[in-house]
């Protein structure tokens, strides 16, 4: 039976999304589904864990990109079985589309990827539920057709994740209009609170961020009352991540911060 973020959040305020932003090791990736897990179980707020195999849109061809998918879904595989959480990843090509389904309870569609009809199409063929990014490079009003795509090759549940826009060189903002558009063209709008704070392109062959943000940006989306879900890459030391370390949320952070996004959406409702 394929997997119904409808019917895994109901009754809860919003449900989260989070991990790491790239597979590690297995060990480091396992110790941090299992405290995500038990963080959302205290707040009684329903998580999908996150992680990467493999970063194929790095800013520099030396950079860690992760285990690669072989190797990768072995290890959400381990952690699906051990945690019993739904696991969501990014698939880059239509041909990775159905090994990761078979691992997999959400497949992700990169944001510089979202406009790609085969993946698009690939990913709907074989996964319930199918996460796009929006680039970074659309308004919110684009991502219409990428949910058109996304409905003409079957029933498929769709959420659309805002994660900033290009403004100029090196920033990027978020529109809170984003989430009520986004919402008439899909079945649950997230926001990623981490990746919308990314600097592109003002590291030194990396990617710079602004993480002391994620909060603030995280608060004010949460209070539009048009989000579903929230996304967060966390790690237990973030810069000692290879990936997107400055934009990602620590992991003793994170259950602070989900208390507070409860209380805004709670306070809404």
């Amino acid at each position: 039976m394929k997997f119904s973020i409808s019917s895994f959040s109901r009754n809860a305020p919003f449900f989260v999304i989070a991990g790491p932003c790239v597979i590690e090791t297995s060990e480091l990736t396992l110790d941090i589904a299992r405290e995500v897990k038990k963080i959302c179980n205290e707040l009684a707020l329903p998580v999908i864990f996150k992680a990467s195999y493999d970063k194929a849109n790095r800013t520099s061809g030396k950079s860690f990109r992760g285990p690669g998918p072989s190797e990768g879904l072995a290890i959400l595989e381990k952690i699906a079985s051990d945690t019993n959480l739904p696991i969501l990843t990014d698939i880059h090509h239509p041909e990775e589309a159905e090994i990761a389904s078979k691992v997999c309870s959400i497949l992700q569609i990169p944001a510089f990827l979202c406009r790609q009809t085969d993946l698009l199409l690939a990913a709907s063929r074989v996964c319930g539920t199918v996460n796009v990014k929006k680039g970074q490079f659309l308004s919110p009003w684009e991502a219409r057709h990428i949910s058109e795509k996304l409905r003409s090759n079957g029933n498929v549940e769709i959420i659309l994740t805002e994660r900033g826009t290009t403004f100029g060189y090196g920033n990027l903002i978020v529109d809170m209009r984003s989430f009520p558009i986004m919402k008439e063209y899909c079945d649950s709008v997230v926001f990623d609170c981490t990746h919308s704070l990314q600097l592109p392109g003002k590291g030194d062959g990396c990617t710079a961020g602004l993480r002391e943000y994620i909060p603030h940006l995280a608060r004010a989306a949460m209070a539009t009352n048009c989000v579903n879900g929230i996304f967060i890459e966390t790690h237990p030391n973030p810069l000692k991540s290879p990936s997107d370390a400055n934009n990602i949320l620590p992991l003793d952070e994170l259950k602070g911060l989900l208390l507070q996004l409860k209380k805004i959406k709670n306070s809404l409702d």
